[in-house]
């Protein structure tokens, strides 16, 4: 097997040809943290962000950046997603996001868990960065991953 196989014979990009390979019950969950400075903890706690719910939108903000991991990513193939949950919830210090992706496919939903983790993180900071331009986005990071032929992950 190509230890690189998004890359074709000449070292070109190419997108992996999965249509050989068997659906099967995949399943990823990803997490990922938004550092913020107490003015802004505090409008979201206190529902205070003119723009409005933070936590409720930047749920829906997950679910649609799941959707579109293909579009984001050059070579991650479009894939039909049976299911996108995403949980953000403030956290001492900033905001916390735990996205899980499910589909019956022939290839995984890594990428649509980092993505919706990263749309819900970026859709926080864009309703409050007039309170905190300091905010940084810390780690965003795959936690499982199940089905297709590597098997099952967890880190540890």
């Amino acid at each position: 097997m190509n230890p690189l196989p998004h890359l074709d014979a000449e070292g070109r990009p190419q997108m992996v040809d999965i249509g050989e390979k068997a659906d099967t019950e995949r399943v990823a969950i990803a997490e990922g943290y938004l550092r913020c400075n107490e003015a802004a903890w505090s409008a979201i706690a206190e529902r205070r962000v003119k723009k409005g719910d933070v936590l409720l939108i930047a749920e829906l903000a997950g679910v649609q950046g799941a959707k579109r991991a293909s579009d984001l990513i050059p070579l991650c193939h479009p894939l039909p997603i049976d299911a996108v949950n995403v949980q953000v919830e403030l956290v001492p210090g900033g905001v916390y996001v735990r996205a899980r992706v499910s589909t019956r496919w022939r290839t995984g939903v890594e990428m649509e868990a980092l993505a919706a983790t990263n749309a819900a993180l970026l859709c926080v900071y864009d309703m409050v960065k007039s309170l905190d331009r300091s905010m940084v986005l810390d780690g965003i990071t795959l936690l499982h991953k199940s089905g297709g032929r590597s098997g099952t992950y967890n880190r540890a």
